[in-house]
């Protein structure tokens, strides 16, 4: 947790899920100068005289160090051969106010938890609250549910109550609006429904979910709430959202991910991309 500007934030989780080495960045830059010879891993200069079988890319892949490389990147200043590495990396609690910021980097491979597939279960709590709960419910129960990257509690409930706010005038000038909140199948429930709202609410998730629910609530949801995503990107690229984003003049939460994702980054790839530590 940390305060920034008043307000407690939690952090993101960042794991690196696969990298694909520097060896092959060395064979293209040994490709472009026909100097495979020259080379202090052996199974590059392997590659002069023949091509690569299972055996040899997988020891082309595990390649740790190139003179070459480094050359190229701190002396030349020769930084497309980095883009034949890549590295992808699953993040888990950065916001979508990062998310927003993410966009401006052109070259990424980005995949995002969808609020169009997984908002069903606000939407549960809030036709639960309508049904025996009330507001004090629904902020209750959303505030279980962990989803804004803000901690204080007492400001959470701010936010969800707002929430709970755009929802309840949507429902009011919404002639049918559980055929839009949930799936038909539970529509004939909730109109016998007599009892306690807390089994409302678990029959509600357990029951099928309302295909593509994100569509027509995506206007409740703040910046503050917490996306997970997967993001790709070339060691150039990379090398870009570094420089860009460890920097005290970015958005502090997309700072926080750049450290996180720069502290999982292998050796390797840091010393080609990272002014020397």
């Amino acid at each position: 947790m940390e305060n920034v500007y008043g307000i407690e934030y939690s952090k993101p989780e960042v794991v690196l899920l696969q990298d694909t080495g520097i060896g092959v960045a060395e064979t293209a830059a040994r490709t472009c100068y026909d100097s495979f010879e020259n080379s202090e891993n052996k199974i590059i200069k392997d590659i002069q005289n023949t091509l690569p079988d299972d055996n040899m890319c997988s020891e082309l892949n595990s390649i740790d160090e190139s003179n070459l490389l480094d050359d190229l990147a701190w002396t030349y200043f020769h930084h497309s051969i980095l883009e034949h590495a890549n590295l992808s990396f699953l993040i888990r609690g950065t916001s979508r106010g990062v998310l927003q910021e993410h966009a401006r980097h052109r070259i990424q491979a980005i995949s995002v938890r969808s609020t169009r597939y997984t908002m069903s279960s606000i939407i549960n709590a809030f036709v639960t609250s309508k049904h025996g709960g009330n507001k004090e419910y629904f902020i209750d129960k959303i505030l279980s549910f962990d989803m804004f990257v803000t901690s204080d509690v007492e400001y959470n409930k701010i936010e969800i109550g707002a929430i709970y706010d755009k929802l309840n005038y949507q429902f009011s000038v919404v002639d049918d609006f559980y055929s839009i909140a949930v799936a038909k199948s539970s529509i004939p429930f909730l109109k016998s429904f007599d009892g306690d709202v807390d089994v409302l609410f678990d029959a509600l998730e357990a029951g099928k979910k309302k295909r593509n629910v994100g569509d027509a609530f995506k206007h409740i949801v703040s910046d503050n709430v917490k996306v997970d995503m997967v993001v790709t990107f070339n060691l150039r690229s990379l090398k870009n959202y570094f420089n860009l984003r460890d920097s005290g003049a970015a958005y502090f939460q997309i700072r926080w991910l750049a450290q996180e994702m720069m502290r999982v980054t292998p050796s390797k790839y840091l010393d080609l991309i990272v002014k020397k530590r």
